[in-house]
């Protein structure tokens, strides 16, 4: 038998070799037999021909015995895995069981920061990762007309400035040559706001108008029935709807045989030809924040000389990029306007992706939010690793005697791995069962107006990405204290397991490293939200122009016959009897409310010349008198609305101060009459700039009309009132019954909520941001905590001897917080320099802050070391109280 060198031996412990132990038994029995011939009297040489002659062919016995031997070792192997990945389990969880509280804090740590995770990745996965949910979507484009003002960036006012007419919908409709279709809707949808009767009390219905090719270019069929057919579209057609899945289950009870029935909206009989599928939400994708219920054909021969009325998009032909058709359009555009002189006014067209239309800007805050809730996983995976190296730290005599026993390193490592991924995978089912409720509820928000937010789910990706963050999370957090075992020394850890003993203090060192890297995330997570925070305080403290404070709104319904001349005594009536109901204090009418809908006609100073492109017109408002005084609008100059500004007098207008500026140049207002789309119309008094799209934004050009002398797009009562809301609503609802029969259900809403409404958007980032910010902040004073704690607890005998000595417990408080506010200082001081570095990065979502702010670094940095005094109090005085005796007989 041939000897085996000690570099083979070394080598199967990195695996088994059956190739050569293939061949180690094949050279022993050909050694076998050549000595039995050389005992028979044969040559040795010749002898070991005549053995492999006798043994036949080497080469296949050998290739034979080295499969067998392979697939052996596989069972082998599998079986030894298997068999001790069953072992490890099983001893992972008895250990965990009998460590009940450790298990509890770990899993609840790492669901937290596993649920924040996933939710955040649904809402980004939702909002900018998933194609929008048509086929193709990636092929469709919106167009968006730009009638800006002048090179002083000028925004220009209101939805009109972004539409188009029906001419110039339907003449690029026909000359392009990017777009396999085009389609449009009208997203004024005011204009075509119904009043639902016939089927229970009346109840106003908002329908969309849409192109006839709308919903096929958009690649939705219908649940039920048909598309809309080319004699609905035209002016006299059949009147024809499309129902969405919600309205026809909520209001019609899910009836199949709905299709083919009439519905009465506002007095006229229209046809359900069909019902759309449950997955179409048009607000999600064109209406954030709001649901959409009817859809009816566009009479586009009725509203061409509505002005700017369509919203245009359309899907592109295979191969064309968005960047050939805004070429296309650059072009095209101006050719067709030299072609129609008659236009409105100009068009310069900026396509995009629709996609990238719905959710651009939503783009950097929610890359901003994702970042942070991976600050949050790190702050998670550090706090579990300072865990699982004390517990390591403290199980450090078991390893040993296990180690001296025969248990490898590897196979110690492996099993503190087991422990780390049966932690990860209770944490991650419990984070699953938090996100989920999470998505739920956002996805259920209609209060918050981000785009697509109702399609926020938690789907198979999000799964997906859940297991995948908890098993990086057990790695990482289960890997530092498996390497440091790995490079500890058997002897050493059986010398320093007394807790009297000094030794460790590397340890001890990694798990304050450690520390400090936590309170470093948690200080750039602290200062981003406060930065951002702050902005929402600025945006929410801005001069809205009205007071929203004891103010509600409530949808109301008249019929004036469309005529001047009936409109203001039946007006008049509503706010008469409204204004005699207790409580009330004053009460108005406006067709369109700020921070809501809104349209622009044309405004100029009769006279006044403008350089060419910049008379882009007004928000209008069309009012009633006392309208202004009820929402607390400010009268700059001139005087309000009164009943004798009737259809027989002379035209008046009150415009605010940012028409002023542009329009009238310096020049009183009340000097020069105004000119709105081509009528003059006298200025009687200007007011203070309200702010109208956003709360961001600074004031665009508005004027107001009085009900009496134009026609108002619907109309919402405003009243003023110091009662209770649920109190009052009844009586307001009575009172409108009583004046008009038909008068819709409708909710008294307060003010305020159009104002919420409008912040919603930034309000839901700094809210998440917030609380991540403040779990990041949680965990990381834990951290403090467990590593001062530990340290007393190390030092204990020292600590005593101290005290035995002279020192005072006051003194040993002041060492142990002064470690603890040592660790907190360390940490603010780097997480304060990459701060200030990432806060440039996310200056574009601060409002009225500088990213630099010195009140919200100083702040933070303040906040993180009382946290620190407070995670380090407790461990303090837990050390002030031990006695010298008791310390030096437990050393």
């Amino acid at each position: 038998m041939t000897h085996v060198p000690m570099w083979r031996r070394w080598a199967r412990m990195f695996g088994a070799d059956p190739a050569r132990d293939v061949e180690d038994e094949l050279q022993f029995h050909l050694l076998m037999k050549v000595d039995d011939l050389v005992e028979q009297g044969w040559p040795r040489d010749e002898a070991r021909k005549e053995a492999e002659r006798l043994f036949g062919d080497l080469r296949s016995v050998r290739a034979m015995g080295e499969q067998m031997g392979q697939e052996m070792q596989r069972s082998k192997d599998r079986r030894d895995y298997w068999g001790e990945f069953g072992q490890d389990l099983r001893y992972a969880l008895r250990t965990l069981r009998k460590e009940r509280g450790f298990a509890i804090i770990s899993v609840l740590i790492l669901a937290l920061g596993i649920a924040a995770n996933t939710t955040v990745f649904s809402v980004v996965n939702a909002v900018l990762l998933r194609p929008l949910p048509f086929p193709e979507s990636q092929n469709l484009a919106w167009l968006r007309a730009d009638r800006g003002m002048d090179e002083q960036g000028k925004a220009t006012a209101g939805l009109s400035a972004v539409t188009y007419t029906v001419a110039a919908f339907e003449e690029y409709q026909q000359h392009n040559k990017s777009f396999q279709s085009v389609t449009g809707f009208n997203p004024f949808y005011g204009s075509s706001e119904y009043t639902m009767t016939g089927r229970g009390e009346p109840r106003p219905v908002v329908a969309v108008m849409v192109a006839e090719n709308f919903f096929p270019l958009l690649g939705v069929r219908p649940m039920l029935g048909r598309h809309f057919v080319h004699e609905e579209c035209v002016k006299g057609g059949r009147l024809a709807a499309l129902v969405s899945e919600s309205m026809w289950r909520n209001q019609f009870g899910a009836d199949p045989g709905l299709i083919g029935q009439t519905i009465t909206l506002s007095k006229m009989a229209y046809t359900v030809v069909g019902v759309l599928p449950a997955s179409f939400d048009f607000g999600a994708v064109f209406a954030p924040g709001q649901r959409m219920e009817l859809f009816i054909p566009a009479p586009m021969a009725e509203i061409r000389n509505w002005g700017n009325t369509i919203s245009m998009f359309g899907r592109l032909k295979p191969g064309v990029t968005v960047a050939q058709a805004q070429a296309e359009a650059d072009v095209l555009f101006p050719q067709l306007r030299e072609a129609h002189k008659d236009w409105y006014s100009d068009y310069a067209s900026t396509v995009t992706g629709l996609k990238e239309f719905v959710s651009g800007k939503l783009k950097r805050s929610l890359v901003m939010l994702w970042c942070a809730v991976g600050l949050i996983l790190l702050i998670v995976c550090v706090n579990l690793s300072n865990l699982q190296m004390a517990r390591a730290a403290a199980r450090s005599k078991e390893f040993a005697v296990r180690s001296a026993l025969g248990a490898g390193r590897a196979r110690l490592c492996r099993q503190l791995l087991t422990e780390s991924f049966v932690l990860a995978s209770a944490g991650g089912l419990l984070g699953l069962g938090m996100a989920y409720g999470l998505t739920f509820y956002f996805a259920h928000q209609d209060s918050i107006a981000l785009p697509l937010l109702s399609s926020v789910t938690l789907d198979w990706v999000a799964v997906a990405w859940t297991m995948g963050i908890a098993l990086s999370a057990a790695l990482v957090f289960g890997l530092v204290p498996g390497l440091r075992l790995y490079s500890g020394n058997v002897q050493e850890a059986l010398r320093s397991s007394g807790q009297g003993m000094t030794t460790g203090r590397r340890h001890e060192r990694m798990r304050s490293t450690m520390v400090v890297s936590e309170m470093a995330l948690a200080c750039v997570l602290l200062i981003g939200s406060g930065l951002l925070l702050r902005s929402f305080l600025k945006v929410l403290d801005v001069d809205l122009g009205f007071q929203p404070s004891r103010a509600a709104v409530i949808k109301i319904d008249f019929d004036d016959g469309g005529k001047l001349e009936r409109r203001g005594p039946i007006v008049q009536e509503i706010l008469r009897n409204i204004k005699e109901i207790p409580g009330v204090e004053s009460a108005g009418i406006v067709d369109m409310l700020p921070l809501g809908r809104n349209r622009s006609w044309g405004l100029t100073a009769k006279g006044m010349q403008y350089p060419k492109g910049t008379e882009i017109g007004a928000i209008v408002r069309i009012v009633t008198p006392g309208y202004l005084g009820v929402m607390g609008m400010r009268l700059r100059t001139g005087r309000d609305f009164t009943w004798s500004d009737g259809p027989k007098s002379d035209s008046v207008v009150i415009i605010n101060e940012a028409a002023s500026r542009y329009y009238w140049r310096g020049e009183d207002p009340m000097s020069r009459p105004a000119s709105i789309n081509g009528r003059q119309a006298k200025v009687i008094g200007v007011i203070a700039d309200v702010r109208e799209n956003t709360l961001e934004d600074t004031a665009d050009p508005e004027m107001y009309l009085t009900t009496t002398q134009a026609d108002p797009e619907g109309a919402e009562l405003v009243i003023r009132t110091s009662q209770r809301l649920e109190s009052l609503a009844p009586a307001i609802m009575r009172t409108l019954r009583t004046l008009n029969p038909g008068q819709p259900a409708a909710e008294l809403r307060p003010l305020q909520h159009i104002v919420d409404r409008a912040a919603s958007p930034r309000r839901f980032f700094v809210m998440l941001v917030t609380s991540f910010a403040l779990l990041g902040l949680v965990l990381a004073s834990l951290g403090i905590y467990g590593v001062i704690s530990y340290s007393v607890t190390r030092q204990t005998q020292e600590i005593g001897i101290r005290m035995a000595l002279g020192a005072s417990g006051g003194q040993v408080q002041a060492k142990v917080i002064g470690n603890a506010l040592r660790l907190a200082v360390a940490g603010a001081a780097l997480g304060a320099v990459g701060s200030f570095v990432i806060a440039r990065s996310i200056a574009t979502l601060l409002y009225g802050t500088e990213p630099s702010d010195p009140l919200t670094f100083v702040g933070v940095i303040l906040m993180l070391c009382s946290v620190a005094l407070a995670a380090g109090y407790i461990p303090a005085r837990r050390a002030s109280r031990i006695h010298p005796m008791t310390a030096l007989r437990e050393g």
